[in-house]
């Protein structure tokens, strides 16, 4: 019998609780005041920040809010490589990742469908290892969907084309289950306040009115930042595929607004990408 492979919890204690009573007790009280807001049509997205809790939990759970009392077959949750370049894009070879809340099973099937159907997508423990991108996403899922399957995708180049080939695999496998599909990405980096909402409120023009390759654009050309912008386009892409055509900022804030220090802040986004007919 073959030993499951295990994606061990990398960022526990360090950007949420290493204590499951400690981290469920946080997220339900983040979750708790994070107001539902009600969406018309159907959700097939959404774009989350993966800062610490502390800092980015607030607006993460606005985005999580929404999914009270939705079920879905798998969720997928595309992530930036922050400390490790790969050209292309992986997808975790385990079994399961897991958090102090317990482990969450990769849906397979799904995963070996996004692989045959893409050149560009390897099955690799390339980028997932010590990544926080996605594993900061999961403890909220657990606690609003309770059981769920999960793909970890993880992009380490994020050129155009990548992302837009990634757009199409996923589109085509999400076709064929009832998919949420998750961005994981923050906003700008280090700037004083004002020069980030310059740059964030750019970026939040392009989700609002659902032009991902607007968004493509500005960040070739360098006008805005966001270390997620390559998972933020794909996703966008991949629903429009599937039928999106609303998108709704849901909530922003910087870490200036958490801490009071305005010196070199980092810029926190959550969106809800629906299919309205």
């Amino acid at each position: 019998m073959t030993t499951p492979l295990i994606r061990r919890a990398a960022v526990a204690g360090m950007f949420y609780p290493a204590s499951p009573s400690t981290l469920m007790r946080e997220v339900d009280d983040l979750l708790n005041n994070g107001e539902e807001i009600r969406q018309e049509g159907t959700l097939q997205a959404l774009i989350c920040p993966h800062a610490g809790y502390p800092y980015s939990g607030a607006v993460a759970a606005k985005g999580y809010a929404q999914l009270r009392k939705l079920e879905f077959d798998a969720v997928i949750v595309v992530g930036p490589s922050h400390r490790e370049y790969f050209e292309g894009v992986s997808i975790a070879l385990s079994d399961a990742y897991e958090t102090p809340l317990g482990e969450v099973p990769i849906h397979k099937e799904l995963r070996a469908g996004i692989i045959n159907d893409s050149k560009g997508v390897v099955l690799s423990q390339l980028g997932h290892g010590s990544e926080h991108s996605i594993e900061v996403q999961l403890p909220f899922l657990q606690r609003v969907l309770k059981k769920f399957s999960f793909v970890p995708i993880i992009i380490g180049d994020q050129r155009r084309d990548f992302c837009e080939s990634l757009s199409e695999v996923l589109a085509t496998a999400a076709s064929k289950y009832n998919v949420l599909m998750i961005a994981s990405s923050d906003l700008s980096h280090y700037h004083p306040y004002q020069d980030a909402l310059v740059l964030d409120n750019l970026i939040l023009r392009e989700v609002e009115s659902f032009n991902a390759r607007g968004l493509m654009d500005k960040l070739e050309r360098n006008e805005v930042e966001a270390c997620g912008g390559g998972p933020m386009v794909a996703v966008m892409l991949a629903a429009q595929k599937l039928g999106a055509n609303r998108s709704r900022i849901l909530a922003y804030c910087n870490s200036g607004d958490v801490t009071g220090d305005k010196e070199a802040v980092v810029g926190y986004l959550s969106a809800a990408l629906t299919k309205v007919s």
